[in-house]
């Protein structure tokens, strides 16, 4: 089981809310978030059915974090990696204590 002090290796507090580091797989036949957490990479997965292109993944990733932690779209920002698997997402609104425990309960065991 995925603890929350494990996930705050993945997030970094912002002035605003959080930083968060996703590992995307796109194309996927599900959309999930999150789907796991890599220590390796210190990332939290995610699953979007858009495929990479013409930016339509990374719409599909706003969207799915913001439905999921239930926090407005406009609150979702990707900063860095919008070509990358692996992207820095700053939420807005919601502390890293707060999202490491909500993103602990969420992924399966």
């Amino acid at each position: 089981m995925t603890t929350p002090d494990e996930i705050r290796s993945a997030l970094l507090a912002s002035d605003d809310g959080t930083i968060l580091t996703i590992e995307v797989s796109a194309g996927s036949r599900v959309e999930k978030f999150p789907t796991d957490y890599n220590p390796w990479r210190q990332a939290i997965g995610i699953q979007v059915k858009a495929q990479a292109v013409e930016g339509k993944a990374n719409k599909a990733i706003i969207n799915l974090i913001a439905d999921i932690l239930t926090v407005p779209k406009n609150s979702v920002q990707i900063l860095s990696g919008h070509t990358s698997s692996i992207k820095r997402i700053r939420i807005d609104g919601i502390d890293d204590m707060t999202l490491s425990q909500k993103l602990a309960e969420l992924i399966p065991l």
